[in-house]
């Protein structure tokens, strides 16, 4: 079980709609982080829009603060939002928190020391590569 079905399947009743539409959203999210600078270009997404705190909390050890599907509007935009739902077959609202609930722990998950791993803008991309999935 890899990475996403694990994220999905931990989640997977707060989720709405279908563990696969979910799994392709993140996939979607990895991809387009994959090609934008991965782990440190999503941290740079996050300080400009102000929530650098919040994303470097869920790098570091420790619990990790939730976020709203607004927020991740912020940080993201509605455009790529909307692009990403289409992508998953889900309304962008579902895509919104859906992301709200998975990014934390994923951000979490590729970081288990507390810090972006050497080489971290490439990571989004390896974890694709791993996956053999869909690239956003």
């Amino acid at each position: 079980m890899g990475l996403l079905d694990t994220l999905v399947g931990e989640l997977g009743d707060s989720l709405e709609g279908d563990a696969s539409a979910h799994q392709d959203l993140l996939q979607g999210v990895m991809g387009m982080f994959a090609s934008s600078g991965g782990l440190a270009g999503l941290t740079s997404l996050f300080q400009q829009a102000g929530l650098g705190r919040l994303i470097a909390s869920w790098i570091a050890t420790g619990p990790n603060p939730p976020i709203s599907a607004a927020q991740i509007t912020q940080v993201l935009g509605s455009e790529k939002i909307s692009e990403l739902a289409a992508r998953a077959g889900l309304s962008p609202q579902a895509a919104g928190a859906s992301l709200a609930q998975l990014l934390p722990t994923l951000v979490d998950r590729m970081t288990p020391n507390g810090r972006i791993p050497q080489g971290g803008g490439d990571l989004f991309g390896g974890l694709l590569g791993t996956l053999g999935g869909k690239q956003g």
